[in-house]
């Protein structure tokens, strides 16, 4: 908050009475500013006038006024309200003390003064409007000429005015919002109310509160007899007082949004969760299905904690007993691994994996967009130990893909193997024949996965082959323990998502824009025919990999996207291995 002292015309011509004022209130400094108003009997009024006497017994010379704003400037900002030419001259002549000067409503329209102002420059100087009884339409056709014929350096925008003294009704507070909503010039607050009133202290708190930028209030001495302008004014201490209020509460304003007895109100009473039912090592955590939440004194990780943890990809790594709580140790970053799932024993499309779509063959082509994966620790292709699959050793694409051959029919236990030796915690499931993976899908699947602590994570909706599958390994395992030969572990997904009362499924519905009808899974002459309109399409235009990208091409090209589309999925529609699957993956 800025403060504008108000001499007026308490002095009555007395220049003791000016000294003595800016000497009394010389201890306000930084953020304060004192305003004067110089003016000429017979400049300001004809003679003919009532105050014309009056005005008279006010006056200061041109070096009376140097005198007063130079002493005034020694301990804060001076301003001067300008009634006429002969106020210009002392502006004219002292504007290096000069911070701001401001305009009576009444004056707004002098253009005899606003004539002589333009040969001064104002360019550094603040000016205030008292805008009272201004309609908004006619304060923004003064603002835009001020601005135009005087440039200054900001104008503010000032309501209230001396009503000898103004009533609280009267007193302009209204404005404020007014004012806000239709200009963006700051507030000045001129307030007038009986200065013997408790309203003179607390009427100016409440429009600082309101928003006011700065308050001007009246002053004067409390020593002697004040002639003129003692309505609204305040003496020393009771301007003090009101100063001392409204900046003890200012001061708040500035405080921390959080402060540290509030945190530690907050850290000393929130619930610490506790586990409902015990947790393996390996599994991951749901904030909403895997705590209650109790005062216990148990020293644990809180809510907001836990949480940061899960979204940045932490799983268990030790097991926990029901009514435990967390502690950081308990967590670490977890091991996540891509496993290419890959066989050369198609009979729809012989040896597909070998065929190229674009310059690569379609496996290497599947890792290449791959390892476009962020938050991927590994990734393998696994395929079997048999002769017939060796070959694939030489097609990892990078030396940075690993290469495992394992059990031929059993899947699942090849997932296990393969990543053993890497002690990984997640597997993101990608099978070689869809060669146009979305990183852009992995992406929020994986982060839902872990929000949702689930055992199984995929999208509900999505384009054939776009979207990977993500699955713990702890539940890999606990699959493989049910099922010491998984015969259809080729269809790892039915030991799933048939046994929702064994795993936390979590089936994320995609983003419209990342969906779509489209087949591009490699099964057929007819997919590798499609894929490789695709990939010309991008080597061609030189067009950066994205799913996004590539919906957007079928989208405008549906001769292209036609060339498969006839094509179906046989787990499903052939009914017959849909029961099969059924009844062979069921855990009891």
């Amino acid at each position: 908050m800025y403060y504008i002292i108000e001499v007026a015309n308490t002095h009555a011509g007395s220049i003791d009475y000016v000294n003595n004022l800016i000497e009394r209130f010389a201890c306000f400094q930084g953020g304060f500013g004192m305003k004067f108003q110089p003016f000429r009997y017979d400049s300001i009024s004809t003679r003919d006038h009532s105050f014309y006497e009056k005005y008279k017994e006010m006056y200061f010379d041109e070096k009376q006024w140097s005198q007063i704003i130079s002493k005034a400037s020694e301990t804060k900002d001076v301003w001067l309200d300008l009634f006429d030419c002969y106020g210009v001259e002392i502006l004219r002549k002292n504007l290096d003390c000069v911070k701001g000067i401001k305009f009576q409503s009444s004056v707004l329209y002098n253009y005899e003064v606003f004539t002589a102002l333009e040969t001064v420059d104002l360019s550094d100087t603040m000016v205030i409007l008292n805008i009272a009884a201004q309609s908004i339409e006619d304060i923004g056709q003064i603002l835009e000429r001020i601005n135009k014929t005087l440039n200054p350096r900001e104008i503010l925008l000032e309501f209230g005015y001396q009503g000898y003294p103004t009533s609280l009704e009267f007193s302009g507070i209204s404005k404020i919002e007014v004012l806000k909503r239709n200009f963006k010039n700051r507030l000045v607050f001129a307030d007038h109310v009986d200065g013997q009133s408790e309203e003179a202290i607390l009427l100016p708190f409440f429009a600082s509160g309101l928003g006011i930028h700065i308050l001007e209030k009246h002053v004067m001495l409390e020593d002697r007899e004040t002639k003129y302008d003692a309505f609204s004014s305040l003496t020393f201490e009771r301007y003090k007082r009101m100063v001392d209020l409204i900046d003890s509460y200012h001061s708040l304003l500035d405080k921390p949004f959080i402060n540290s007895k509030e945190q530690a109100y907050l850290d000393k009473s929130i619930m610490i969760p506790i586990l409902k039912k015990a947790k393996k090592a390996g599994e991951l955590i749901n904030l909403q299905e895997d705590f209650v939440y109790r005062r216990s004194g148990k020293i644990g990780l809180n809510t907001k904690e836990i949480e940061a943890l899960i979204s940045n990809y932490y799983i268990l790594t030790t097991d926990k007993e029901q009514g435990a709580t967390l502690v950081a140790e308990d967590f670490k970053k977890a091991t996540i691994a891509t496993v290419v799932a890959c066989r050369l024993k198609s009979t729809r499309l012989p040896r597909k994996a070998l065929l190229c779509i674009g310059n690569l063959p379609s496996v290497e082509r599947c890792i290449k967009n791959s390892l476009l994966y962020r938050n991927v620790n590994h990734t393998v292709l696994a395929t079997s130990f048999l002769e017939d699959d060796a070959e694939l050793k030489n097609h990892t694409y990078s030396d940075n893909v690993l290469f495992f051959a394992g059990d031929p029919e059993d899947v699942i236990k090849r997932y296990i193997e393969a990543v053993e030796p890497l002690k990984a915690d997640i597997i993101i499931r990608k099978t070689a024949d869809c060669p146009f993976p979305s990183p852009e899908i992995l992406d929020i699947l994986l982060k839902q996965h872990f929000l949702a602590g689930a055992d199984y994570t995929a999208a509900r909706k999505s384009a054939v082959g776009t979207a990977s599958e993500i699955m713990n390994v702890s539940a890999l395992k606990k699959i493989k323990a049910y099922f010491p030969q998984a015969a259809y572990s080729e269809y790892m997904t039915w030991y799933f998502k048939n046994n929702p009362e064994f795993f936390r499924l979590n089936l994320v519905d995609l983003p419209e824009s990342l969906v779509r009808d489209y087949r591009l899974t490699l099964d057929y002459q007819e997919d590798l025919d499609m894929f490789n309109c695709i990939q010309n399409y991008l080597d061609e235009n030189k067009v950066k990999y994205s799913i996004e990208n590539i919906f957007e091409f079928l989208d405008a090209h549906p001769e292209i996207s036609s060339i498969n589309s006839h094509l179906t999925l046989k787990y499903r529609t052939d009914q017959q291995l849909i029961d099969t699957l059924n009844r062979e993956t069921k855990m009891h």
